[in-house]
């Protein structure tokens, strides 16, 4: 069989360029790139896109709903990683360790919608939990997440990395509207049936994330406690390759959370801390937002949907 060929859309943003550092070299696929003076070309990026096997999106919404609209070619696959079409059914999600299933969806999959980086962590923790009933479909969900500056892309790394010296904050709320467009993608693959609230941040590291959610035991069912909560999510993800969860011995013994300790993998790192005395459980998650959180994820979908084209 011939190589398939992988067509980036994007890739001098900061997800294409580190997907493609990923994949650059790789002997089992073809990367077909456009000259510089083509990838604002509309015709020409249609023209490869019908080309390639598969596609990997990584462009700001609107343009990757008309790149996924250009397709004329019924054999060729997407991987889109703009948030254009996280909660379209018609579109699988591309977070493989989510249930047992989604990883042979996946595989099988036309179009793909890689998730986003926040999401990515809330999903994972509060998934597997949701599910189980442990905790309610409606619980008042309350997200925290902080984030490399290079989540704000490509202006927001430019800012934080000028030649004369960086001219952003050390720190930053964002997302005060209440509004961020990963909010409802974390509600539907997550299995809430109330809208949560996702307060989001940046620090001045360029890459790596600290996600939490906090909960209260006296609003989750009767007998649960951060034994059951870690419990369920280390039966979840019980031999998935990229997905670890801490165990409560040396999370006990945890003091603070380095968000920059996985940058560089496409690992994902749960835990589950709890206080019997107060009645509160937090869950955390730890990750790179470019690696589980962006390029990471793509190529991971990648190499399923090529392993079910061999």
């Amino acid at each position: 069989m011939t190589q398939p060929l992988v067509f980036i859309d994007g890739d001098q943003g900061t997800t294409g360029l580190q997907i493609h550092e990923r994949l650059q070299g790789r002997a089992d696929l073809r990367l077909l790139t456009l000259p510089a003076a083509d990838r604002k070309d509309p015709q020409r990026r249609a023209e490869a896109i019908n080309a390639c096997d598969v596609a990997i999106l990584c462009l700001p919404d609107e343009p990757a709903r008309q790149a996924a609209a250009s397709i004329v070619n019924p054999a060729v696959r997407v991987i889109d990683a703009s948030s254009a079409h996280r909660t379209d059914a018609g579109w699988v999600y591309g977070f493989p360790e989510m249930n047992a299933e989604q990883g042979r969806l996946i595989a099988q999959a036309k179009r793909v919608s890689n998730p986003g980086c926040y999401p990515t962590g809330a999903i994972a923790l509060l998934g597997p939990l949701v599910r189980a009933g442990l905790v309610p479909a409606d619980y008042p969900v309350t997200v925290h997440a902080v984030s490399g500056y290079s989540g704000g892309g490509r202006a927001s790394v430019e800012a934080y990395e000028a030649p004369e010296g960086p001219r952003g904050p050390a720190f930053q709320v964002y997302g005060l509207g209440l509004a961020h467009k990963h909010t409802p993608e974390i509600e539907r693959h997550a299995g809430l049936t109330q809208r949560p609230v996702f307060v989001p941040a940046y620090g001045a590291f360029r890459q790596g994330i600290v996600l939490t959610v906090p909960l209260q035991l006296r609003l989750l069912p009767l007998g649960v406690d951060a034994a059951r909560l870690h419990d369920c999510l280390r039966r979840h993800y019980a031999g998935a390759a990229h997905v670890r969860v801490t165990a409560p011995e040396a999370a006990a013994q945890h003091t603070h959370l380095d968000p920059q300790v996985l940058n560089g993998t496409n690992d994902l790192s749960l835990s589950v801390y709890g206080n019997a005395r107060h009645g509160q459980v937090l869950l955390a998650a730890v990750f790179d937002n470019l690696g589980k959180g962006a390029s990471g994820a793509a190529v991971q979908n990648l190499d399923l949907m090529l392993a079910a084209m061999r």
